[in-house]
């Protein structure tokens, strides 16, 4: 989809000093990606009381094979 957005100068050099990034797309395109997957990440405090780990699971027997 092509677009045309205004972008904060100093924000997009800011994003680009902490983003091996080359074009303004790559980087917008990142920016949003992330975002995206920031969204769909479950909330840890959602996970509460749910029982994920089996009852059967022994943490100690995989340390002693260490």
């Amino acid at each position: 989809m092509r677009t045309n957005i205004v972008l904060d100068d100093e924000l997009v050099e800011e994003a680009f000093r902490h983003s091996d990034a080359k074009t303004k797309r790559e980087l917008v395109d990142r920016a949003l990606r992330e975002f995206v997957d920031n969204y769909k990440r479950k909330d840890i405090r959602e996970l509460r009381g749910k029982n994920l780990i089996r009852p059967d699971y022994d943490y100690k027997a995989l340390r002693e094979g260490r």
